[in-house]
Formats: structure tokens, sequence, C-alpha cells
């Protein structure tokens, strides 16, 4: 505020400690709206990403199924040179999570839905359930999950199944 200095008559301006402070705190609340709203808008990009690459994964998997007449084992899928010859046109960005620490993992794929990683559960037809891994012309079935931060439409995870 503006008051006059008596000895010299000059007038002297400023803000006063209560003015500063009030100002900090509103700069204060602004930033924190701000991040928090960044942090909700990068999550649900995230999100968008894998229901993307799960459609994506998903796609690439029937056409195999159509080509041979079953699905690959969970190896086949965490295998770079096997996914290059029978799953052409699949980037294989998309096998990993946007939130993956590392996009060359050895192993992008695991059987159990977890965070920042996706599932694919291949099973035998023979035995509904069990595991194809020894003998991969016997996947019939599949289950491919992709767990989502927070929720979507009241969803935690976006859970996908072959389409035969």
């Amino acid at each position: 505020m503006i008051s006059l200095n008596k000895k010299h008559g000059k007038r002297q301006s400023g803000f006063t400690i209560v003015e500063l402070l009030i100002v900090i705190v509103v700069i204060g609340i602004l930033a924190a709206i701000v991040i928090t709203t960044y942090a909700g808008i990068q999550s649900k990009g995230r999100n968008t990403k894998r229901t993307t690459d799960i459609v994506a994964i998903q796609s690439k998997l029937e056409a195999y199924y159509a080509e041979n007449g079953n699905y690959p084992s969970l190896t086949q899928m965490n295998d770079t040179t096997w996914l290059a010859a029978n799953m052409k046109g699949l980037d294989t960005a998309a096998l990993y999570d946007p939130s993956a620490a590392s996009k060359t993992a050895a192993n992008p794929l695991v059987t159990s839905p977890a965070a920042k990683v996706y599932a694919y559960a291949p099973v035998t037809s023979a035995t509904p359930g069990a595991s194809c891994e020894a003998d991969a012309t016997t996947c019939a079935a599949y289950t491919l999950t992709a767990t989502y931060e927070g929720s979507v439409s009241g969803s935690t995870t976006d859970v996908k199944h072959n389409l035969n």
C-alpha cells in the first residue's frame, strides 16, 4: 500500500507481508490444480494406448489363427525372431505397456495380469485351461490382458479373448 513518509514527504510503495503470502498461496493452489490435471491427462493417454495395443495384438493373433489353425504360445510371442517371421505388421512396441520400465525386455508379455505389463495366456483345447507351451500347435484359446492406471468405465483391466 501507499504511505506517506512524514520525515521527507515522499510516498513509499510496496506490498505487505500478508499480501505477498496471499499471492504465494494462490499461485500454489493454481500450480497444484495444473499438476493434478496434467497427471490425469497423462494417465488417460497411457490407458488409451493400452486399449489400442491390446486390440492390435488381438487382431494379429486372429490373423495368425486363420492361417495356422492355432494361436502362438507365450514363448513364441516373446521371441522377436518368431514375431518378425510370423506376425508381420505387428509393431513390437505394442507388446510393451506404455509405463514399462524397459521397452527392450526379453519377455514383454507375462502369464498373469499385472501393472505395467501385458498378460498373454494361451491354453490348449485338449485340457481347457491348461498351458500349451509344450506344444504350441495345441493353443486353441487365449486371454490377453492390460491393467489400467486407475479404472476406465468401471474396470481396472482391459481383457480380450480369442474370437474362435
